[in-house]
């Protein structure tokens, strides 16, 4: 059983890594187009563009709207949100609803993954685990990308964590999760675009579900899979219905499968199969 005391720094940790997560899912894309940028420029034999250092640490935070620096003493999870109301303390600009939601999620699941393994390496690698799957759905849901930069160390910590007993998945379940979680979609992957001619899906989907697969486990694969697609699906009629559909008319499906592997963590594979109402 947990101290109250410990209780209170799962949390706040997850509130802090909570705000480092925003800074990643605001500059990671921007820093992956600027490398592709410059390896294009390469190619060419052209110089890359003159910029300003541009990465997770440099610049210092800011408003977006007057670019005005943030002091750490307004950049405290969710407190400084509230206390400010939402609004820049320099030119009053609106706060996107995003920044705290991600910080409360992230500390929630801290304070679950504290409850379930205590304090533990496991409890370290399950609460990295939600971190990341939180970022990737945050950013595939801006951006349609998902990041080798988060999706292949996500594959390799967990066959890795499984190695290690952290997990409390076997190695050769994680090793077939993975095996089957990229090849799975993969088949879908070209058997739509040999019917269609169009792509239905990126490859950081094939390598999301396959850190999935070496994470959770083979066994978690369909329950998973199933909730995703239903979720998305009906996320995709509402957007539709309402015409928020982005250009394109496609919903990501990095979210889904990443609140599919939430999921399974927190109830299992079994039981979300009864609570979809098949056979366990």
């Amino acid at each position: 059983m947990l101290s109250t005391l410990e209780w209170s720094a799962a949390v706040l940790l997850g509130l802090l890594v909570g705000s480092f997560l925003n800074v990643v899912i605001h500059r990671l894309p921007t820093m992956l187009q600027r490398r592709w940028e410059a390896e294009c420029a390469a190619l060419r034999g052209e110089e890359p563009p003159a910029r300003p250092p541009y990465n997770l640490w440099v610049p210092r935070s800011h408003c977006p709207a007057c670019q005005t620096p943030i002091p750490s003493w307004r950049n405290v999870p969710l407190l400084s949100f509230v206390l400010q109301r939402g609004r820049c303390a320099a030119c009053g600009a609106r706060i996107a609803w995003r920044y705290p939601i991600i910080e409360l999620a992230c500390g929630v699941w801290f304070a679950a993954v504290a409850w379930r393994h205590g304090v533990s390496l496991a409890a370290v690698a399950w609460a990295a685990w939600g971190a990341a799957l939180l970022a990737l759905a945050a950013i595939d849901w801006d951006t349609t990308l998902l990041p080798d930069d988060i999706t292949l160390p996500l594959l390799w910590a967990g066959l890795i964590g499984a190695a290690l007993g952290w997990t409390g998945v076997a190695l050769a379940d994680a090793l077939w999760g993975a095996v089957a979680g990229y090849l799975s979609l993969w088949s879908v992957y070209w058997t739509f675009k040999l019917l269609t001619g169009k792509e239905g899906m990126g490859y950081g989907d094939f390598k999301l579900l396959a850190g999935l697969g070496a994470w959770l486990g083979w066994q978690a694969l369909i329950p998973l899979v199933l909730v995703a697609s239903l979720v998305g699906a009906l996320v995709g009629l509402g957007l539709k219905a309402t015409g928020g559909l982005r250009e394109g008319r496609y919903v990501p499906f990095g979210p889904f499968l990443a609140l599919g592997g939430l999921l399974v963590w927190v109830i299992g594979p079994r039981a979300l199969l009864t609570w979809l109402g098949l056979p366990a």
